[in-house]
C-alpha cells in the first residue's frame, strides 16, 4: 500500500521577465481524493505543475510532497507518478521495453512492469510496438509508467484529451479507484463536464491566481433568475433602480442574488409586463466561466 502523501503549494510564484505566470498561489491536495486543477489557457496550470515536479524553479514559494520538494525526494518514482504527455514514447519500442528501461534506472523490480501493464489493461499488448497503439492505448501506457513505482501521488495532465467516450469512462473509473486506495490524485483538465463527473474537489486558477478551492457543491450554488419583458428598456431601468445585479443576454436578463419573487415584485411595482420569469441554477460551467472572467458581460 503506497504512503499517503499530501501535495502542498504555498505562496508559489513564477515570473518570466516582466510577465507573472503564477502569483502567490496556495492550495492543498489531500490523499484519498481526486482533485481537479482547472483554468483557461494561459492561467498558469502548466507552469504550476512544472514547478511542482522540479522542472521549473519558482521565483518564490514552495511546492512539496509531504513537505519535501520533488528535487529532494529520495525515491521520486515511488512517491510521485506523472503522466504529462502520452505521445512521448518511442514508436519503435514495445510497452514492455519502455517500462523495463525505467524500472532498471530506478531500481524497481522488473515484475512491476508486467503488473502495471495488466493493471491498465495492456496485458495483451505488452510486446506490440507503441507506434501501433491507439491514442487511448498510449494514454494507458502513460498511466502504467506513472504507476511503475507504486507511488502515493499521481499528477495527471489532461488524461482524457482526445479520447473517445469509452476511454474517458475508463480513465474516470481508474482515477476513482486510485483515490480509493488512499492515493493523492491531481488531474489538470479544461473539460468541465468531465471534471464534474470525476473529481471530489476543485482548484481553479485564473491569470496565475487562485480563484476557487473546494468541493463541487460549493461552486455550483448560485441561483439565478431569468427575466424578460416586451419592453426590455423599462425592465432594465426598473432593475437598476432597485439595485439589482444582472447581465444581459439574447434570451433576456439574468439576475443574481435575488429570488424570482423579488424580481417579479420589482416588475409589478414598476408596471413592467413580463414575458419570462424563471429560476435557474448556474451550473458548474457557468460558475467556472464567471470565476475566470469569461462569463456573460453586462
Amino acid at each position: 500500500m503506497p504512503n499517503r502523501t499530501t501535495i502542498e503549494i504555498r505562496g508559489l510564484s513564477k515570473d518570466f521577465g516582466s510577465v507573472s505566470a503564477v502569483s502567490d498561489l496556495s492550495f492543498t491536495v489531500q490523499p484519498g481524493t481526486v482533485t481537479g486543477f482547472l483554468g483557461p489557457n494561459g492561467a498558469g496550470k502548466t507552469t504550476t505543475l512544472r514547478m511542482l515536479l522540479g522542472l521549473v524553479r519558482p521565483t518564490s514559494g514552495t511546492a512539496t510532497f509531504g513537505g519535501t520538494s520533488y528535487r529532494d525526494l529520495r525515491a521520486p518514482l515511488a512517491t510521485v507518478g506523472t503522466a504529462l504527455e502520452a505521445a512521448s514514447f518511442h514508436p519503435g519500442r514495445s510497452a514492455r521495453n519502455h517500462l523495463s528501461i525505467y524500472a532498471t534506472a530506478a531500481a524497481i523490480p522488473q515484475a512491476r512492469v508486467g503488473a502495471v501493464l495488466e493493471q491498465v489493461g495492456l496485458g495483451a499488448y505488452v510486446d506490440r510496438r507503441v507506434g501501433g497503439y491507439s491514442l487511448g492505448m498510449r494514454q494507458r501506457l502513460g498511466l502504467a509508467l506513472a504507476l511503475l513505482g507504486d507511488p502515493g501521488v499521481l499528477v495527471l495532465d489532461e488524461p482524457v484529451n482526445g479520447l473517445d467516450p469509452e476511454g474517458i469512462r475508463w480513465i474516470r473509473t481508474f482515477m476513482r479507484e486510485l483515490a480509493a486506495e488512499g492515493r493523492t490524485v491531481l488531474v489538470s483538465s479544461h473539460l468541465l463536464s468531465e471534471v464534474q463527473q470525476s473529481v471530489d474537489r476543485l482548484v481553479v486558477i485564473s491569470k496565475g491566481r487562485l480563484v476557487y478551492e473546494g468541493g463541487l457543491q460549493g461552486l455550483d450554488t448560485e441561483t439565478r433568475v431569468a427575466v424578460d419583458s416586451p419592453d426590455r428598456g423599462m425592465l432594465d431601468a426598473a432593475l437598476l433602480a432597485a439595485g439589482a445585479e444582472f447581465t444581459s443576454t439574447d434570451a433576456g436578463l439574468i439576475v443574481s442574488s435575488m429570488t424570482a419573487a423579488e424580481v417579479g415584485a420589482i416588475a409589478q411595482r414598476s408596471g413592467v409586463a413580463l414575458s419570462l420569469l424563471q429560476t435557474q441554477q448556474g451550473g458548474l460551467e457557468q460558475a467556472f466561466l464567471d470565476l475566470v472572467g469569461e462569463g456573460s458581460q453586462p
